[in-house]
């Protein structure tokens, strides 16, 4: 049951970084759109910058999940890569609990409150000529902070298994690194 568990949060951490990875493509158009209006047509648009800092912000904040759900956060790893699975399920553990989550719940709480903030104001950029609503974006903090911390729940889970069998589960292939492929053919 929790091994199907670990696996439905980590769908779903999967899901919505995928979902947002889409940013890149719009980030990327809007960029391209707004150099050619810019420097090609000598006018420049009022609202692609905030579109993108809001898009950037939008991918930063959801792809935290997803990273945690494939490995692939930073991890200063000279020493722990030499310990046994189990030293290093209980270094993590123990982590989550004293690290991890004490930030990810004052992000969730504080995330909260600023976006309760901005709903009622209908906060609006004030950075901008356009004046674009910000109360939307603002929303994605406390649903970044539930997200991860059901990913560090699935963590936590990983690590309680990890401590008594002595083996990593396994988790959800996805996107791999092309230097990791061309190793694994090799």
């Amino acid at each position: 049951m929790l091994t199907k568990l670990v696996y439905s949060i980590e769908n779903l951490s999967v899901w919505v970084g995928r979902a947002f990875g889409w940013c890149i493509l719009v980030l990327t158009f809007s960029v391209s759109y707004e150099v050619f209006m810019r420097y090609v047509l000598n006018a420049p648009t009022v609202w692609a910058f905030d579109m993108m800092v809001q898009m950037y912000g939008a991918l930063f904040l959801m792809a935290g999940p997803y990273a945690l759900a494939q490995d692939a956060h930073v991890r200063g790893d000279v020493l722990y890569r030499l310990f046994p699975v189990r030293w290093q399920a209980r270094i993590d553990f123990v982590l989550y609990l004293l690290f991890f989550f004490p930030g990810i719940i004052a992000l969730f709480w504080f995330g909260a409150e600023i976006a309760s903030d901005s709903w009622r104001y209908q906060e609006v950029s004030w950075n901008s000529p356009a004046r674009i609503q910000v109360y939307f974006f603002k929303t994605l903090i406390p649903v970044a902070g539930i997200l991860l911390m059901l990913q560090g729940l699935a963590e936590l889970i990983r690590c309680w298994r990890a401590m008594e069998t002595g083996v990593w589960m396994k988790r959800i292939d996805d996107v791999k690194e092309t230097e990791d492929a061309l190793i694994k053919q090799a």
